[in-house]
């Protein structure tokens, strides 16, 4: 069966760009498709976040990122990106959603936007932004509650719940008491997470202790309501009232995408998929993995600074299969 290209790359992200890139060098056909903008995962960060790794570790392809701060920024990111975009020129196209990859005769034929592409290879880097982790109560459907914080200004002077303990809901309960929102936070566990950035969490450790952000340690969501929610924790139920809640509890990959595509995943609560970890390819002969997606739940484990490498990984074992 004739192919359209050697490779086909689910997701422009910066994992997916580096994948590009290598390609590229190699002299391999390729395309990118990406259900959203380039980089569309960052673009949905908040507008305001700043990353925890500094400009250096995020640079893509050898092109330097310079930024005036020793941690840049969403916007700064933004821009990085797409100046490579321009430098490298990749066969990239966007708001194409991969809706299906199914190998038949060592054929890959990739469902996309009303289209077939067909490819010796594939490789997914899809990240893991897309699906938040829910908290599964009644009433989380509600329009009080989101997943997502994009800024602080809508929640000025309201009463708010934060629900998590990590960088995103501690950098949104942070904003928006700065903003002049009233801020309760509700923690499955007994502190602020290790993982939270480390010039951030003494900043959110001492608003609590102070008073200014109520926080409810050890507690649990069992419902959401039109004008609050019910939450449980050491000392009994509690009924909090809010006009908005955020349930910033993090997020996780597209699983159902991986196993309609034949990739196995473990069977325990981290559900990592099945990859070798020296060549990135899956347990389906000719797909690859790259970047966060790699990690099932563990979605602390990998982020752009240490899955560049897997470009040239899953390039380098392409190149020995071609040849």
């Amino acid at each position: 069966m004739a192919v359209d290209f050697d490779l086909i790359i689910i997701g422009a992200g910066p994992i997916g760009m580096s994948c590009g890139i290598e390609a590229q060098k190699a002299g391999l056909t390729f395309t990118i498709l990406e259900k959203g903008s380039l980089t569309d995962s960052l673009y949905r960060y908040p507008l305001h976040m700043t990353f925890f790794s500094t400009a250096e570790r995020l640079e893509i392809g050898g092109i330097p990122f310079n930024c005036i701060s020793p941690k840049p920024g969403r916007q700064e990111a933004l821009e990085y990106y797409r100046n490579v975009q321009r430098y490298f020129n990749l066969d990239i196209q966007l708001y194409a959603k991969v809706d299906s990859v199914q190998k038949s005769n060592d054929v890959f034929e990739v469902q996309s936007a009303g289209k077939t592409f067909r490819s010796r290879f594939v490789i997914v880097a899809t990240g893991f932004y897309d699906i938040p982790i829910y908290l599964n109560v009644p009433g989380e459907n509600l329009p009080i509650l989101t997943h997502y914080f994009k800024e602080a200004h809508p929640y000025a002077f309201e009463d708010i719940v934060v629900i998590g303990a990590n960088n995103s809901a501690v950098d949104a309960a942070l904003e928006c008491w700065r903003k002049g929102a009233n801020v309760t936070m509700v923690i499955r566990k007994s502190e602020i997470n290790d993982r939270v950035k480390y010039w951030v969490k003494p900043d959110i450790e001492n608003r609590i202790a102070e008073g200014s952000i109520k926080a409810y340690f050890n507690s649990s969501v069992t419902e959401i309501f039109p004008d609050g929610l019910e939450l449980k924790d050491e000392t009994g139920m509690h009924r909090l009232k809010a006009k908005h809640i955020l349930a910033l509890t993090g997020y996780q990959p597209d699983f159902s995408f991986l196993k309609k595509s034949g990739v196995t995943l473990s069977d325990d609560m981290e559900q990592i998929p099945n990859y070798n970890a020296d060549t990135m390819e899956s347990n389906v002969n000719g797909l690859y993995l790259a970047g966060v997606v790699c990690g099932g739940m563990q979605t602390h484990k990998w982020f752009i600074e240490n899955s560049r490498e897997h470009a040239s990984q899953i390039i380098g074992h392409i190149k020995t299969q071609l040849s």
